[in-house]
């Protein structure tokens, strides 16, 4: 049984926005900080966006002002919304607790923008 599950990429143009799913199992999603991370080819996997039990937020620099990362615990879901996507957001988008926690990783879900 996977323990995160994320949907909603898909082939944009540039400029266009995408509102990414990540479903967690209650005993990850609990009390922990929740992030998104995403993988280049041949990259190891970055944090973009994290927040916390509390609902404070911080992202990285490349995708401030354009990612707003937000959690519904009793959905035990977290949510990326991506606006005025770039070529470069191109990517496997993944969940997962924050720190990560390497046993957990699922499939991603792409995310590709083109020009």
């Amino acid at each position: 049984q996977a323990q995160l599950v994320e949907s909603g990429g898909g082939l944009v143009q540039f400029g266009g926005s995408l509102r990414l799913s990540c479903a967690a199992s209650r005993s990850i999603f609990r009390f922990f900080h929740m992030g998104w991370y995403r993988q280049f080819p041949g990259k190891q996997r970055v944090l973009v966006a994290r927040v916390s039990s509390g609902g404070s937020t911080n992202y990285a620099d490349s995708v401030k002002d354009r990612f707003s990362i937000s959690r519904d615990d009793a959905k035990n879901t977290v949510y990326l919304q991506m606006n005025d996507l770039k070529p470069e957001d191109t990517a496997v988008y993944y969940c997962n607790r924050y720190p990560a926690d390497s046993n957990i990783w699922g499939q991603g879900t792409q995310v590709t923008v083109s020009s």
